[in-house]
């Protein structure tokens, strides 16, 4: 006799495991909305999703976290063409803020919250200091101290004496029976 289950339970094995691969396979739609960015203290939004009516593509909003509706925001009317409609708004403080952007036949395009962080102050480059005057003092062992002509003069004596005095003990010494 011939057994025909497991051929029944690895095709249906198989098609449990195609289904989410099917369920994948299907197209995505991308729904409309918004697309915010920040540069420095400007805040920008683009989006397609709004139709020109009577010129007119609609309006953003810009909210602060104290602000609850569209209308006290600051507002721009978006410009551009058929394919992507942009407002922006300059000299932003720094600071958590809501966009919205509604259309002109009245429906959201879409809501974002963004950041807008505080600008990196300009950095001071650093400025040429005076170079010394006597350049690097090599081969004095790091001292930056000038020391007078009486103190090299006294230095250079007792250099000179201490040769003398080896010199004249080296030759006493050579001298053999010598009192």
């Amino acid at each position: 006799m011939r057994n025909s289950s497991p051929v029944l339970r690895s095709g249906l094995t198989v098609a449990v495991a195609a289904l989410p691969l099917a369920l994948a396979a299907v197209p995505a739609v991308a729904a409309p909305g918004i697309s915010v960015s920040t540069t420095g203290s400007t805040v920008s939004v683009t989006t397609s999703s709004c139709t020109q009516i009577n010129g007119s593509w609609g309006t953003a909003s810009l909210l602060t976290s104290s602000q609850g509706s569209f209308a006290q925001g600051r507002q721009v009317t978006l410009s551009g063409t058929s394919t992507s409609q942009s407002a922006a708004w300059s000299s932003v403080s720094p600071g958590t803020y809501t966009v919205i952007v509604v259309c002109s036949d009245g429906t959201t395009a879409g809501t974002q919250s963004v950041v807008v962080s505080t600008a990196p102050s300009p950095s001071r480059s650093a400025s040429p200091s005076a170079s010394p005057s006597r350049g690097v003092m090599g081969g004095v062992g790091g001292s930056t101290t000038d020391y007078g002509t009486v103190t090299l003069l006294a230095g250079g004596t007792l250099v000179g004496a201490g040769l003398l005095g080896t010199a004249w003990y080296l030759r006493r010494r050579n001298r053999p029976y010598r009192l």
